[in-house]
């Protein structure tokens, strides 16, 4: 009895071309970018480990990107690429630089990789390290490249909601200690552009929000989206951490609480980026909070 089609011969058999292949795509970036991608007119395929929903028009495809040739199929018919890296591709052992080889060999010609802020204003932390000859081999790739380098997230903000729903509460490490947040739809953005448009190849785009919030400021920012109150309960660091491994190797939470606790005068910059390629400001905080209310009611 016939199992029907694999994937190899679902993508295989297509004849129209993917044109941009999104990874992390059910994530907070890779949903808003492939969103705007597909309404931009763009033919998309979004990869991701499990299945999820997707625009109207959009291909989903159930890929593991710890296994590259899992992805073959699909590059084979791609022009262009958005690497996101999930937690455990930084993990010790693991090799993301095969999945910019893969791409070179299946002929894609453009690449966007989201790297991280701490390549820059921290290269010597583990996973800066590990990023940093990541960015290397997408330079090295062949490929027409660019690569966007985000600090924190305001989505960051989501791992609040149950707290903030059953307790009106906010708990977080360092709660007077502020850096300038990206808004996800904005890295987003910025990588359309870098996907759609040349004049993007070759750029090194540094993305922060356009001000410095701590996290008792984004507590602050809840509760008056919300109109109720919401009091702040800050962690030690080793509480932070202990929280954050669950998702994430031990080695990238101690980075992340590093730029977290003591940022330094490079993180604490309000990067032009976001401008320059959007012609707009970034988002603020209150922006984000706005959009995603309803997380927290």
């Amino acid at each position: 009895m016939s199992s029907g089609p694999s994937v190899v011969d679902k993508w295989t058999s297509k004849k129209e071309l993917i044109m941009i292949v999104v990874t992390g795509a059910t994530g907070n970036i890779g949903r808003s970018l492939t969103r705007a991608l597909a309404e931009a007119g763009e033919q998309v395929a979004a990869v991701s480990r499990n299945a999820a929903a997707v625009p109207a028009g959009v291909q989903h495809v159930r890929a593991d990107l710890a296994e590259p040739m899992s992805l073959e199929p699909v590059l084979a018919q791609a022009k262009a690429l958005f690497l996101l890296l999930s937690g455990d591709l930084h993990a010790p052992g693991a090799r993301p630089a095969g999945l910019i080889d893969l791409a070179a060999t299946a002929g894609v010609r453009r690449i966007v990789l989201l790297s991280s802020q701490g390549v820059a204003t921290r290269p010597d932390g583990p996973t800066r390290i590990a990023m940093r000859a990541l960015e290397d081999a997408t330079r090295q790739s062949g490929l027409d490249w660019s690569i966007l380098r985000p600090g924190g997230f305001a989505s960051n903000a989501l791992a609040w909601t149950e707290s903030v729903r059953a307790q009106q509460m906010v708990a977080a490490p360092f709660g007077d200690t502020g850096v300038p947040i990206v808004d996800p739809a904005d890295i987003a953005d910025v990588a359309a552009a870098c996907l759609l448009d040349e004049r993007h190849t070759g750029g090194v785009y540094e993305l922060t929000g356009p001000e410095v919030i701590t996290p008792r400021e984004q507590a602050e920012t809840i509760a008056a989206a919300l109109g109720s109150p919401v009091r702040f309960h800050e962690l030690t660091r080793a509480e932070a951490k202990a929280d954050m491994v669950r998702f994430v190797p031990a080695e990238l939470a101690d980075d992340t609480l590093d730029i977290l606790g003591s940022p330094n005068p490079s993180e604490l910059r309000i990067s032009p980026d976001v401008q320059r390629v959007l012609g707009r400001p970034p988002h603020p905080f209150a922006d984000w909070v706005t959009r995603n209310l309803a997380a927290f009611r």
